[in-house]
This record gives structure tokens, sequence and C-alpha cells, in this order.
């Protein structure tokens, strides 16, 4: 199975804060729908081909069942949002504390701009054995380049936590959720949100400046919204 940057994606991702519209097949986009909507065991393979306009051997030529497409779709999530990752990491460079923030920025911008794909993460279980492996490779591919981050960040000593894995497994957790109630016309922005999600991270993998309020720290600023002071935690 291949990890490398999603082809489909790599546009995207010149910027990983930059979203434009979700660009799917449309049997892809209202699979993704149907299966928000009823669940992938409520859905059937004609109740999609019905919302495209096709006929059911139509889609069959282009998706194999049901099934091909649960896993193309939750393949195309999960490399989108690691390719996304990877830019935030590599835009930080080589500083644990930055790319941790942009890692984290990345993933939660991500669920909020994303919610109808990454809420199918909730339909793993609905996976055939050989596509949840491939799944969980990618899902696990990315909790280790957040845990390799604050493993670093531990060494410089920017990062406390005793317990790295489970900080992590506990940030990824928190901002994966964010995927299950954000909403575009709720109070806050998703810039905001992935800001206050960064803060919250900070402070589960140990950072002192997220805790004491003390120094300058690397959060993200929503834009659009003027001129702020410096982020702290307060």
């Amino acid at each position: 199975m291949s990890i490398e940057p999603s082809q489909d994606t790599a546009p995207l991702t010149q910027h990983w804060r930059s979203y434009g519209p979700l660009e799917l097949h449309p049997i892809l986009l209202h699979a993704m729908r149907a299966f928000n909507e009823h669940g992938y065991h409520g859905t059937s393979v004609r109740d999609i081909a019905s919302r495209v306009g096709v006929t059911v051997p139509a889609l069959y030529y282009h998706y194999e069942n049901k099934q091909a497409l649960l896993a193309t779709l939750l393949e195309t999530s999960m490399k989108d949002v690691l390719d996304r990752c990877r830019a935030a990491a590599a835009e930080a460079g080589d500083d644990p504390l930055r790319r941790f923030c942009g890692m984290v920025e990345s993933i939660v911008l991500y669920m909020a701009h994303r919610k109808g794909l990454a809420f199918l993460d909730t339909e793993i279980r609905s996976l055939e054995p050989q596509n949840r492996a491939r799944y969980v490779a990618l899902r696990d591919y990315l909790q280790h380049m957040l845990l390799d981050t604050v493993e670093a960040g531990i060494a410089r000593g920017v990062f406390t936590t005793p317990i790295p894995s489970d900080a992590v497994r506990a940030v990824l957790v928190m901002c994966q959720g964010v995927a299950n109630w954000y909403r575009a016309d709720g109070p806050l922005t998703a810039e905001e949100v992935a800001e206050r999600h960064v803060l919250l991270s900070l402070g589960t993998v140990g950072h002192p400046g997220a805790v004491t309020g003390e120094g300058e720290l690397p959060v993200a600023r929503p834009r659009g919204r003027g001129p702020r002071a410096v982020r702290q935690a307060r």
C-alpha cells in the first residue's frame, strides 16, 4: 500500500490551509452523502445510483461494489489529510513546537472543511479486512508522524509529557471529533476552532507555555479578523 502524497489532492496542498470546493467523482460524492445520512449498511447501491441519476450497472462500471465506494472515500480522505499534514510539517521546518502546532492545525482544519469525508471514519467498522488494513496503515502513519514530532520535542525539552504515545492518541481523538460537531454557520470559524485545539493539544503534550501563559506560542491566527495579541493560554 502506498502512502505517497495523493496525486488527486496535490493541487490542494500547494498551501495546506487552502480549501476549495470538494472535488469528487459524482458517484463518490453521492455515496459519501448517503453513507453520512443513512450509514453504510443502511445505504444500498440502488440508492446511490438513484441519487447520481445512473443505472446500477452503470455505477458498477465505475466501482466494483458498495465496499469499493467506502474504501475509496476513506483512503481519499486519509491521503488528503496526510498530504496537508506533511505540508504543514515541511513549512515549520525542524522546530518540533512549530511542527506540532502546524500538524494539529492542519488536521483540525481538514476535519472542519472536509467533515463529510472525515465523518466517514466512523464507518471503519464496515470495511472488509483487506480494506481496513490499508486504511489503518494510513491512519497509523499519521499518528507516527505526530508522535515523532512530540518525541523530538521531549528530547529538546519543549514537551514534558511522560506518556507521549497516549498523549498523541488523545490529541488525534480530540481533533478527529471536530468532524462530529463543527458547523460552518456556528459561532466559531474553522480557523478559530483549529487555534483552540492547538492550545488544548499543547497542554496535552505538556508544553509549559500552554499552562503558564508565558512565552509566545506559534498558534494559527484566523484570517480576515484583523490583528490580534500574541496567542497565549489564559
